[in-house]
C-alpha cells in the first residue's frame, strides 16, 4: 500500500498542534485547507497536544485568533488525559500543581482539591509551566526530598518550539529535579497511548482507520506507534533529519509538512 493509498483509509487524524499546523503565533498557509478538507469527507480531525501550559478553552481562542473555529470536542490535551488518569486512580488526592494557572484551573473543574500547604499534599502534578517560579521548584524538592508521594507530570517533551527556536519544557525541568531527587515522574502524555487510544475509542475508529501526526518523534510519533496506529512525521518544527536518522523509533511516513495530507486525500 502506497502512502496515499493508506491516507485515502484514515478516518480520524490526530494532529499535534505547535510545529505541525502552526508555529508560535503563526498559522501555516497550508493549515485551513487541510482542516476544511478532511471535514467535507466526513472524516475527523482532532487536536492533541502534549502542551499542558494552556487550558482547552485557552486553545479555542488561540486557534479563534490564528482564524480557526473549534470547539471543544475538538481536542484531547495531556491535560485532560492527566485529569482522567488522576480521577481513576487518585480521585480524592489533593494536588501540588507545578503549572499555570489554566491547569490548576482545568484539574479543579474536573474536582480536584489543589493545595500549597506542603503538609496536605497527596500528589505532585507538574506540567509546562510558562509562570515557573523558583518558590515551586524548591515546593517540589522539598516534597520529593521529604514525602514519598506519586509525582505525575503532564508530558516528556524536553522543549517548547517557538517562532525563535525553542524553550525548556516540562521534561527539561523534570531532570532539573531528578538532579535534585533522583526521582523521576510518571508522564502521562504522548509517547505513551493514553491520548490517542482515548480518541479512538470515544469516536469508535479503530487503529488502522487512525493516524498521529506530529514533528516529533519522541512523543507524537512514538505515541501512534504504541497505540498501533499509523504514524506520520512532518519535517515543520522540532525534527531534523540527523534526528530523523539517528531514532530508532521510526514514522510510517515521512512529510516536509501536512500540505502534503491534502493533496493525497483530495
Amino acid at each position: 500500500m502506497n502512502s496515499n493509498q493508506m491516507l485515502k483509509k484514515i478516518k480520524l487524524f490526530l494532529f499535534d498542534m505547535d510545529g505541525t499546523l502552526y508555529l508560535g503565533n503563526r498559522l501555516y498557509d497550508f493549515t485551513k485547507e487541510l482542516l476544511e478538507t478532511i471535514k467535507s469527507q466526513g472524516n475527523r480531525y482532532l487536536f492533541m497536544t502534549n502542551n499542558s501550559s494552556k487550558s482547552v478553552v485557552d486553545y479555542i481562542k488561540k486557534l479563534k485568533k490564528l482564524g480557526i473555529d473549534s470547539t471543544k470536542e475538538d481536542f484531547i490535551t495531556s491535560s485532560q488525559a492527566t485529569a482522567y488518569y488522576l480521577k481513576k486512580n487518585y480521585p480524592t488526592a489533593r494536588l501540588y500543581v507545578m503549572g499555570t494557572q489554566s491547569l490548576k484551573d482545568e484539574l479543579i473543574s474536573e474536582g480536584f482539591a489543589i493545595t500549597e500547604v506542603l503538609n496536605d499534599v497527596d500528589l505532585i502534578v507538574m506540567g509546562f509551566d510558562t509562570e515557573l517560579t523558583f518558590k515551586k521548584l524548591e515546593d517540589v524538592s522539598k516534597l520529593l526530598l521529604t514525602r514519598d508521594i506519586p509525582y505525575i507530570a503532564t508530558n516528556p517533551d524536553l522543549v517548547c518550539p517557538t517562532e525563535f527556536g525553542s524553550v525548556p519544557d516540562c521534561g527539561s525541568v523534570s531532570i532539573m529535579l531528578k538532579n535534585v531527587s533522583g526521582r523521576e515522574p510518571l508522564f502521562i502524555g504522548k509517547p505513551s497511548p493514553l491520548m490517542p487510544t482515548l480518541a479512538m475509542d470515544k469516536w469508535g475508529v479503530s487503529p488502522d482507520e487512525t493516524a498521529v501526526i506530529g514533528d516529533r518523534i519522541y512523543t507524537d510519533i512514538k505515541s501512534g506507534i504504541n497505540a498501533g496506529a499509523h504514524s506520520i512525521l512532518v519535517m515543520s518544527g522540532e525534527t531534523t533529519e540527523e534526528i530523523l536518522n539517528a531514532s530508532k523509533d521510526k514514522p510510517e511516513l515521512v512529510l516536509p509538512d501536512a500540505s502534503y495530507i491534502t493533496k493525497a486525500i483530495k
